[in-house]
């Protein structure tokens, strides 16, 4: 492990660590409520709503794209103001994301509908921070621990934001979904005051939001190890939402309920997150990068699945799968991430590496929509293929050269 990975010793409080990846595991059971919410809805929403049907998905390439513009804001906010402060800003672009989508629906604006699905990204670039928040007191070791522990709350939040959709989905006839957005803004108003009470030593500073301290980011950036934690970050996240984006507007599309396409969002992220319970253990245990490489392993085996057959089962096991891959790869990932700067680099080196993962996660969001409409289900497995075979084979040569320097 890097040496420059160390937090500075005064910070070091692996007790008030896991205080704060508990704490932040219960927002993130709040806040991933609303991505489910949305990831649920807006291929289906979009499908109603939009002038053509390739652009169904566009709301949720929206919601990215709010995901990678909100990136570097929050990093800037969180060396300026602190992490809190930073991450409450984000609960109230979650507010304000649910508010607009129920008046979309209410007057049938797609417009409308993608630009509270970008508040929503807003509001994910924030949340989607929470692991790295749950570093910034840990010891090295704890690291992947408390990463882990914070990602656990996805595991609520799966059951939290499949039972709203379900629950609220009709409640305001004739508008499918429009109580469903108010539930996910009172999610949104939950989170930020849980949020209230983390605490993290101060490391804020007009120096820090500057970006003086430390070595410039493109140093950084060149490190080999850094390479290949944001390329193994892109492929597991660029992946999954590309097939979580599409699946549900799939199902609807082979016959099955909205309800069994819910269901099969809520069965994706339990694979997301309740690895989250082991995921640490085996990285401490294991090592970072096997745990990275079955990640990678599972996410083509999600694909496997996804082209042998189109029944409610094959969609939930090849959704349930890559979740689960993308646990494993995208845990590993941050972890690599964290050994990769000092202290007084993390928040532009942290907001960065997302910056670059939502980037490409875009591109994949957008290229779901139009080849579920111009291809289909089979396309999007069969991307898969190619990004894990790149990805994999530069961790393989990365545990090579390491092993080459260590002899």
């Amino acid at each position: 492990m890097s040496a420059v990975a160390e937090a500075a010793p005064h910070l070091i409080d692996d007790r008030l660590a896991k205080r704060n990846a508990l704490l932040l595991a219960v927002t993130q059971a709040l806040a991933g409520g609303n991505n489910a919410v949305i990831i649920s809805t807006g291929g289906i929403v979009g499908a109603m709503l939009a002038p053509d049907r390739s652009m169904a998905t566009l709301s949720i390439t929206m919601m990215v794209v709010g995901t990678w513009l909100g990136t570097l804001p929050v990093g800037y906010l969180a060396a300026r103001y602190g992490r809190r402060f930073a991450l409450q800003s984000g609960t109230a672009a979650g507010v304000l994301s649910g508010i607009i989508a129920c008046i979309a629906v209410l007057q049938g604006s797609f417009w409308l509908f993608c630009l509270a699905a970008f508040c929503g990204g807003f509001y994910s670039a924030g949340h989607h921070s929470y692991r790295f928040a749950a570093t910034d007191t840990a010891s090295a070791a704890f690291r992947p621990k408390a990463i882990s522990m914070v990602l656990m709350g996805g595991i609520v939040a799966a059951l939290i934001g499949a039972n709203l959709v379900i629950t609220t989905k009709d409640l305001w006839q004739p508008y499918l979904f429009a109580a469903t957005y108010i539930g996910q803004s009172v999610l949104a108003l939950l989170a930020g005051v849980t949020l209230i009470f983390l605490k993290i030593p101060g490391t804020v500073s007009k120096k820090n939001a500057a970006g003086a301290g430390g070595r410039p980011l493109m140093e950084i950036a060149r490190q080999p190890r850094f390479i290949v934690a944001v390329v193994c970050g892109v492929a597991s996240y660029m992946l999954m939402n590309l097939m979580m984006t599409s699946a549900p507007l799939a199902m609807v599309d082979c016959g099955h309920s909205v309800t069994e396409a819910t269901l099969g969002t809520q069965w994706h992220m339990l694979g997301m997150f309740l690895p989250s319970f082991i995921t640490g253990s085996l990285i401490v245990r294991y090592g970072v990068n096997r745990i990275v490489m079955i990640g990678l392993g599972l996410i083509m085996l999600s694909a496997v699945v996804g082209l042998s057959g189109i029944t409610v089962a094959h969609f939930w096991i090849a959704v349930t799968m890559i979740g689960v891959g993308w646990n494993f790869a995208f845990i590993g990932a941050t972890t690599i991430v964290t050994e990769c700067h000092r202290p007084e680099e993390r928040y532009r080196v942290q907001s960065f590496n997302d910056f670059l993962i939502f980037g490409t996660m875009a591109i994949g969001s957008f290229s779901s929509g139009a080849l579920l409409a111009s291809v289909g289900w089979v396309a999007v497995n069969g991307v898969v293929f190619p990004l894990v075979l790149v990805a994999g084979a530069l961790l393989i040569w990365h545990n090579l050269r390491e092993r080459r320097l260590a002899a």
